[in-house]
């Protein structure tokens, strides 16, 4: 991360990786409302597997917009201003719901903390840098944290779901859906962590010049 771009692009709010930017949005409250319906209003197990079907198919979306953005020449303004908004309301909402529910707990909890004062540090950057007429360019390792963040989400999601599943096939109780998930978010608070400090050094740079 050691450039600067102030590429203008077109808006394009129509195109199609815009349109599953839009998507990837409107997910956000329907997997929240399925998490609450099942952790808080005691659902039944399978509303989980409903929260994280729409998950998934929320964070492929982050996939297929860049890629089709690429692939037939739709790179947009409002595609680059959207999708890690996007991705962040997905990824906080969910850490939020987590915790309230206690899926994550204990020292686990500043995992979660690492990742949401990240982001909040890193979009007030943007926005400082966006007053100057200067976009941040997302790195290869950042794209890579986001990854490492809907993994682990999706496995703390399928949770006790999961969990109840590897047990019954086990035929012993065994948390290892959860355990994995937590593993997981530590590994993407540690990236992410870094990515922040890298995105802050890049910043204070362009500042300094």
């Amino acid at each position: 991360m050691n450039s600067f771009s102030s590429t203008r692009l077109p808006a394009r709010p129509l195109a199609l990786p815009n349109l599953l930017t839009y998507a990837r949005i409107a997910a956000v409250p329907v997997v929240v409302g399925l998490m609450y319906w099942q952790s808080i209003l005691d659902g039944g197990l399978w509303v989980r597997w409903v929260a994280l079907g729409v998950f998934v198919a929320a964070a492929i979306t982050d996939v297929l917009d860049g890629y089709f953005a690429r692939m037939y020449g739709q790179q947009s303004s409002l595609g680059r201003m959207l999708d890690p908004i996007a991705d962040k309301l997905l990824v906080a909402s969910c850490l939020l719901m987590l915790a309230a529910e206690e899926s994550i707990r204990g020292w686990s909890l500043l995992a979660a903390v690492i990742i949401l004062c990240r982001e909040i540090l890193v979009s007030g950057l943007r926005e400082y840098l966006a007053e100057l007429r200067v976009s941040v360019p997302v790195s290869r390792l950042a794209k890579w944290k986001t990854t490492w963040q809907l993994i682990a989400v999706g496995f703390l999601i399928a949770g006790e779901a999961g969990d109840k599943l590897a047990s019954d096939m086990f035929k012993h109780e065994i948390l290892v859906i959860t355990n994995v998930g937590l593993a997981l978010l530590w590994l993407s608070a540690l990236v992410t962590l870094y990515t922040g400090w890298d995105y802050m050094r890049a910043g204070l740079r362009h500042m300094i010049d």
